[in-house]
């Protein structure tokens, strides 16, 4: 157990500038005396759960997040059991396994359209945008940004028309709609959600779209594929299949073809979430380093050119949150389901904007490379 009770969380937080009851935007305001007990016993799960519970308030929960993050108080509540028992459980047991492929779909992408529709920008895509040169306070920036990285990842990608391009983990069909609309390409996309699959099969109605309800590891293709593209998606694969997806992708990839893959990632090698995003949000999910990330490319893959920008995520948390406060009255959702989705997208904002979590753009090519080499494109 954790040695923390009221007078060492209360110190805690002082060391971070923030005092309960204070007038700061940051500052919090307990509610109920029961939290300094959760946290000391669940560490970041016991935080996320008592706020859930309404046990305490904070009016910017993300600046509070980003003082606390700045001031270490996470890896501190982060040596919680909860925490501790997680990683041993990555440690022995492949927690996506074939069998648990779908868990997080269900769990997370079938929650309901409607959030995601309200939430996101037109094209509904669920990661992070590309803000460069655009304001990230002026109507419409969410829009802008997420078509710009779209553009962004068929210009890395050089898509040509009549490309078979594979995309996996295609959510509702952003990119596949994207790029058959302005390259001309046949795209194929797999996602582990239902409600995605059928969303994104509407939404793509007359054009070169395939989208299949199946996991990377059991897809097949007919013939090998020109491109491969996984936005958002390789967070949800774990440290125990990192190389069986390079290896799908090899395997679906023409020699000397493209992957473009985008994903979060820590500057740090872990093998698990913290327990409260595994429990309440990406069920076995995790971030992967960059040296994980090679390793699972190693022999498979050459690195043509490596883009981070997460510096963007956290304007495009802040939209989300923005266009969720604004729907929840019209949403079927109680108030402790709003609470949790508040602090998901409030301390997510506050970790990429403190760098504690980061995102990466890779361009592999297979095999020997690009004859002549690849051109970045920013």
């Amino acid at each position: 157990m954790m040695a923390l009770g009221k007078p060492q969380v209360t110190a805690m937080l002082e060391a971070a500038g923030i005092e309960v009851g204070g007038g700061e935007p940051w500052d919090v305001h307990v509610r109920d005396e029961r939290v300094y007990r959760r946290m000391a016993t669940h560490g970041l799960l016991g935080v996320g759960e008592a706020y859930m519970d309404g046990w305490w308030d904070c009016d910017r929960l993300d600046r509070m997040a980003e003082r606390m993050l700045l001031a270490g108080a996470y890896d501190a509540l982060d040596r919680s059991p909860p925490a501790a028992l997680l990683r041993l459980r990555s440690r022995l047991w492949n927690l996506d396994s074939r069998r648990r492929a779908h868990k997080v779909g269900k769990h997370h992408y079938d929650i309901g359209n409607d959030l995601y529709e309200r939430m996101l920008d037109a094209r509904m895509v669920y990661s992070c945008g590309y803000w460069k040169g655009l304001d990230t306070r002026g109507a419409g920036g969410l829009d802008a940004a997420q078509e710009a990285k779209l553009d962004l990842v068929c210009r890395k990608l050089g898509l040509e028309e009549g490309m078979r391009v594979l995309d996996i983990g295609c959510g509702w069909g952003s990119f596949a709609k994207f790029a058959a609309e302005r390259y001309g390409v046949h795209v194929t996309g797999l996602t582990v959600s239902r409600e995605q699959r059928a969303l994104a099969r509407a939404w793509c109605r007359g054009l070169d779209v395939d989208v299949r309800l199946q996991d990377y590891r059991a897809y097949r293709p007919e013939g090998p594929f020109d491109r491969v593209v996984s936005i958002g998606m390789f967070e949800h694969v774990g440290h125990k299949n990192h190389r069986a997806f390079m290896r799908a992708a090899h395997r679906c990839l023409r020699p000397r073809g493209l992957m473009l893959l985008h994903t979060i990632g820590t500057p740090r090698s872990e093998v698990s979430t913290d327990p409260w995003t595994h429990k309440y949000i990406f069920p076995n999910g995790h971030l992967p380093s960059t040296a994980q990330v090679g390793r699972a490319a190693d022999g498979l893959f050459f690195l043509e050119d490596v883009h981070g920008f997460g510096q963007f995520y956290d304007p495009t948390l802040m939209a989300w949150h923005a266009n969720a406060e604004t729907a929840w009255d019209d949403l079927p959702y109680d108030e402790r389901f709003r609470r949790m989705w508040r602090f998901y997208l409030l301390t997510a904002a506050a970790s990429f904007r403190t760098r504690r979590i980061q995102l990466w753009q890779f361009v592999y090519a297979r095999g020997q490379g690009v004859p002549g080499g690849y051109e970045p494109v920013r």
